[in-house]
Formats: structure tokens, C-alpha cells, sequence
């Protein structure tokens, strides 16, 4: 369906956005902090199932209501502030993850991750500004295409933002059973998340 050379045109761009460090890699970074290897990896999958969704409202064409009504695109960035700054508390609240008590579920990670990836309506934009110019109507219907990019870029994320929070679990591990060691990396990761929620809330629309 759709041609090689276009494939081995959109891989390496597909790789260089992936590598590029952004709010999903950071995202992932300060959850590896919080909570360890494995919900790092599990939030970077809820990224990627949150990319999914925006590259599916894309090939639908929903994109362009996000566009044309700014009021929209307002509510959806809130909502992501909102949910970020309520990340933040919590990491600062309870410091990194404690090896005593019940853990928090590894569930939890998924949600979050995709929750923060839906509520940043720039990514749905950037899916419309980047995938479609690969996108060529002859080679077949244009949602598949749209789906196939999308994953493209997805599976990249998922492994390149779960490497990096599995580097920080790793990291965050080391110093768990030191309690000062883990406040402090609690407020490391409030601050990522903090800053996030900032970044999210000065954006201009494209």
C-alpha cells in the first residue's frame, strides 16, 4: 500500500522526532524517578496508545475542530495543567516510591501516561502538520496510511521514552533506601512535572 522509498523516507524522520527530548520523554523520565523501571515502561506505553488516539482523530479529519475552535483547544490544554500539577503534588507529597506499604499499581502508570499524552492538544496538531506529508491519496484509503505512520511513530516512542524511564528507575533504585535521598527525588520529580504543566500552559496554538 504504501511505497518503500516512502517508508525509508519517513523512518529516520520518525526516529529523529523520537530521539528529540520533549514532554513525553520527560514525562517518562520523572515517572521512572517516582516509581521505578517498570510502571516508566508501562507509562510510556500509555503514551504511545495516546498517540494512537490523536493520529486516529487526525485520519477522521477531527483535527481540524481542535483548529478552527480555540476555546476548544484551551479546555483540553487545562485539563492537561490540571492533571500534571495534581502528578506533581503527589510525587512531592509522598516522595519517590517506598520499598514499605502497598505499592502503587503499575496500572496507574498506563493511565497516566495516556491521560497526559490526550490532554496536550499540540500532539493532534503536529500529527496533522507531519504525518500527511507522506500521505499519498493514490496509494490507498487514507486512514490506514494515517494509522501506519502513526504506529510507526508510537513503537519508536514506546521504546525510546521507556529506555529513558527505565535508566531513571534504575537510577531512582540506588536511593531508595536512603529516605532524604528519596524525598529529594520526590521533588525532582514534582519539578519535572511542575515544569511540564507550565510548558503545557504558555503554549501558543500553531
Amino acid at each position: 500500500m504504501i511505497e518503500t522509498v516512502t517508508l525509508l523516507a519517513f523512518i529516520p524522520a520518525a526516529m529523529v522526532l523520537n530521539f528529540t527530548p520533549g514532554a513525553d520523554m520527560m514525562f517518562c523520565f520523572g515517572q521512572g524517578l517516582k516509581s521505578g523501571p517498570r510502571p516508566a515502561l508501562v507509562a510510556s506505553a500509555g503514551i504511545s496508545l495516546g498517540l494512537m488516539v490523536h493520529v486516529l482523530l487526525a485520519g477522521l479529519g477531527l483535527g481540524a475542530l481542535v483548529n478552527s475552535m480555540p476555546w476548544l483547544f484551551d479546555v483540553i490544554r487545562w485539563m492537561g495543567v490540571a492533571y500534571l500539577l495534581y502528578l506533581a503534588w503527589g510525587a512531592i507529597r509522598n516522595g519517590a516510591v517506598s520499598t514499605e506499604g502497598p505499592a502503587r499499581p503499575t496500572r496507574m502508570a498506563f493511565r497516566d501516561g495516556m491521560v497526559v499524552n490526550l490532554t496536550n492538544p499540540k500532539v493532534i496538531l503536529f500529527v496533522l502538520a507531519f504525518i500527511p506529508q507522506f500521505i499519498d491519496p493514490a496509494a490507498g484509503p487514507i486512514l490506514v496510511q494515517f494509522l501506519i505512520f502513526g504506529a510507526i511513530i508510537a513503537l519508536g516512542g514506546f521504546v525510546v521514552n521507556g529506555l529513558v524511564g527505565v535508566f531513571a528507575g534504575g537510577a531512582g533504585r540506588l536511593l531508595i533506601g536512603n529516605p532524604r535521598a528519596s524525598r529529594i527525588m520526590g521533588w525532582v520529580t514534582g519539578g519535572i512535572f511542575t515544569a511540564l504543566a507550565l510548558r503545557l500552559a504558555i503554549m501558543e496554538r500553531a
